[in-house]
């Protein structure tokens, strides 16, 4: 049985099986991204809910896995050596999954490549510029009532990177075309929850995106995403 006494968020989420992944998670756009990874790589892992009500993400012993105190994190038990290794940032997470398992990434360097650059597009674009429209057109409504220019800018910056998401998902099924991979994995949940957490549906133009939106619903109707999207689940 793997030991993970190192790893002080351990004692705050206890293990139940050491020997298995453990996540650190929330059901947001971040979050999903590390379990529909896990459920499509069909890796063993144990999830715990970290409560953003109870602030449990800026914790002592979450810190000490993420100093940025930010959802999610994993702990490997079996990670390279055959050592443990915690890990944060989930476009790093994703990579550190698909180059573990040889899944989800072209094999190709060239096509690996490629697909690191579009979850960087994901990680430095689409992430920072959907949330910061999200925080202003809803939860920061009413104090930019007098003040278009916030959701004006990221508003339009979201509707630009989602015209570079349709053209380059024109006659493709997949980002990379044909291969499912971390690209998709790391973008359909920000494009959804800006949808569903946000209310952006109509404000950021989504019928105007006939590619992405076809390409969503191919991404959310996978089984793995099924499963993923709801995990983890809040403790009773």
């Amino acid at each position: 049985m793997a030991d993970l006494s190192a790893f002080p968020i351990t004692s705050r989420w206890p293990a139940k099986n050491p020997d298995v992944i453990q996540l650190y998670s929330l059901q947001t756009p971040n979050g999903v991204k590390i379990s529909v990874a896990l459920e499509e790589l069909a890796l063993p892992y144990e999830s715990h809910y970290v409560s953003f009500a109870t602030t449990d993400q800026k914790t002592p012993e979450f810190v000490s896995l993420n100093p940025n105190g930010r959802i999610p994190a994993i702990i490997d038990p079996n990670g390279p050596d055959g050592k443990p290794i915690g890990l944060f940032e989930s476009g790093a997470i994703l990579l550190y999954l698909a180059e573990k398992t040889g899944k989800l990434i072209p094999a190709d360097a060239a096509g690996r490549y490629e697909t690191i650059q579009w979850v960087f597009f994901q990680m430095a674009g689409i992430g920072p510029m959907f949330g910061q429209f999200g925080h202003f057109h809803k939860f920061a409504a009413d104090k930019v009532a007098n003040n278009s220019y916030p959701v004006e800018r990221y508003r339009d910056e979201s509707k630009r990177l989602l015209g570079v998401l349709e053209s380059r998902l024109q006659g493709r099924q997949w980002i990379m075309g044909d291969q499912y991979t971390i690209a998709d994995i790391t973008t359909f949940p920000w494009v959804r929850g800006a949808d569903i957490f946000y209310g952006g549906r109509e404000i950021l133009d989504y019928a105007k995106f006939p590619a992405v939106m076809d390409w969503l619903q191919r991404c959310i109707a996978r089984p793995a995403s099924e499963k993923g999207l709801n995990i983890p689940v809040k403790p009773a």
